[in-house]
């Protein structure tokens, strides 16, 4: 947890305020965490969690055992896309 002291315009202090109310939340930190929770992944990514990572390494063992290192043609590729 980072503590911070913020100077907010009047706008931003609106917005919390109404994040605030609208989630019946106790604190302009709490509307703060919420806001960058909903807005944050079109600025940063969130790290993968040990269970995603799980997952993709298990899917790309999955599909290594199925198809190998086979490479798709032009042809095969554009039969797939429809081209």
């Amino acid at each position: 947890m980072v503590s911070a002291q913020l100077n907010l315009d009047d706008y931003a202090n609106r917005v919390l305020m109404v994040i605030k109310a609208k989630f019946g939340l106790k604190n302009k930190s709490e509307a703060l965490n919420k806001f960058a929770e909903m807005y944050g992944d079109d600025v940063v990514e969130k790290e993968a969690n040990d269970e995603y990572v799980k997952k993709v390494l298990w899917i790309e063992e999955r599909h290594l055992k199925k198809y190998g290192n086979r490479k798709m043609t032009l042809k095969e590729l554009d039969a797939l896309c429809g081209a």
